[in-house]
């Protein structure tokens, strides 16, 4: 009974946790909700607004369309999520804060994965271009519109700089600038770009790479795109798999993989921990801001798992994101996208009534990104109907 209650027990808040309590606020000032923290508060904003809903049909490795058990960045979304709670658990860290920042990071990717976004980025290049990132901090500061007293969802300071700055401080190279929405947002300089984000942030960073990269040889596998048999010529991820078939003698393939890629998942993760662990105990940070303020990330995998991880990504690379199967459905589902821009930029009396509104003449910069805007939030599934409509005679308009 001791024993159980120990192991349940909820850690100790760490220092530097994000405190709700001491949240730096609201672009617009609201009083605060009786029943739930500011980051609670964000967490709920985010899973009611239009842009995560549509994260259901989105691309995340395989086209949305091509079968009901693929993941999409929805589940995705919802995967990183619960890693992050966890591991922020253990970390003693905020872990709505976490939570929200997890589902939060991907609203602003276009249809048909990072092959759409680097469609939309070539045909605005122009028009400042395109940014999946920069175009989550404009539907969380300016799209969603449903509140009457100010656009955008008006998420905390901390949730809002997690979800920009996840992957690190936000700092032009040498010759270039920032992408344009990051530049237009009028609160660019209060989320302190130039620094790392918070501790949760950072976990829902890792959480993200844990997520899609384990998740990605689980789609792979069922896909049959890759075997088990390349895999076992990778450090770790082999290593995991022989030790469930060794273990399991017989086991069908649908369980070794469920069973292989939950035990590399808890291989990640272990690892996180104890290597942010020791970070922790030799940097004594004592606030958030002491962690945004080192000057390079907190929240770390070892120096060995991120070799492995670096052999992982490159066989996947090769042997899954560019299998043909995979490239030819991407080939043709971004030359559709791209005829999609080209018509709507050349005759905005195309686009709904609504967006109408917001166009200017053909081909010119505000028409662009208000094309841009319509395309990035549209589905997979939404965008390939919109290009049969529009370019098939025999479709119902």
């Amino acid at each position: 009974m001791n024993f159980m209650t120990d192991l349940f027990q909820t850690p100790p808040r760490a220092r530097f946790a994000s405190d709700p309590l001491a949240s730096r606020g609201r672009l617009f000032p609201q009083n605060p909700s009786a029943s739930r923290t500011p980051y609670q508060r964000d967490r709920d904003r985010v899973i009611h607004c239009t842009a995560f809903r549509r994260l259901k049909h989105k691309t995340q490795v395989f086209i949305a369309h091509e079968d009901d058990y693929y993941r999409t960045r929805l589940t995705h979304s919802l995967e990183v999520a619960q890693i992050a709670r966890s591991i922020s658990r253990v970390l003693g860290l905020d872990e709505d804060l976490a939570e929200t920042i997890a589902l939060g990071h991907d609203l602003g990717h276009p249809p048909f994965g990072h092959a759409g976004e680097d469609v939309l980025d070539e045909a605005m290049r122009n028009f400042e271009g395109f940014d999946h990132n920069a175009q989550t901090l404009r539907i969380v500061t300016q799209m969603e519109r449903v509140y009457p007293d100010f656009d955008g969802l008006n998420l905390s300071w901390e949730t809002l700089e997690g979800i920009v700055k996840h992957n690190g401080p936000i700092i032009p190279k040498p010759g270039q600038q920032l992408p344009w929405a990051f530049r237009a947002f009028a609160g660019w300089d209060w989320l302190e770009p130039h620094t790392y984000a918070g501790p949760e942030a950072q976990v829902a960073a890792l959480a993200d790479d844990i997520a899609y990269n384990n998740h990605d040889i689980d789609d792979g596998l069922r896909a049959g795109y890759i075997t088990i048999e390349q895999l076992l010529e990778l450090p770790m991820v082999g290593q995991a798999f022989t030790n469930v078939i060794d273990q399991y003698p017989g086991l069908s393939n649908n369980r070794v993989i469920r069973e292989a890629v939950r035990r590399l998942i808890g291989v990640w993760v272990d690892d996180l921990l104890s290597t942010t662990q020791a970070n922790i105990a030799k940097l004594r940070p004592e606030t958030a801001d002491d962690v945004r303020d080192l000057g390079h990330a907190l929240v770390i995998f070892s120096t060995k798992m991120e070799e492995d991880i670096a052999v992982l990504r490159s066989f996947l690379l090769d042997n899954l994101y560019r299998h043909y199967k995979v490239s030819r459905t991407r080939h043709k589902s971004t030359r559709a996208l791209r005829k999609l821009f080209d018509v709507f930029l050349e005759n905005p009396d195309l686009l709904p009534p609504d967006r109408q509104a917001q166009a200017n003449t053909p081909k010119h910069g505000d028409t662009a990104r208000v094309v841009c805007d319509y395309l990035a939030g549209m589905t997979d599934t939404f965008a390939l109907e919109e290009y049969k409509r529009l370019f098939l005679l025999d479709v119902e308009q």
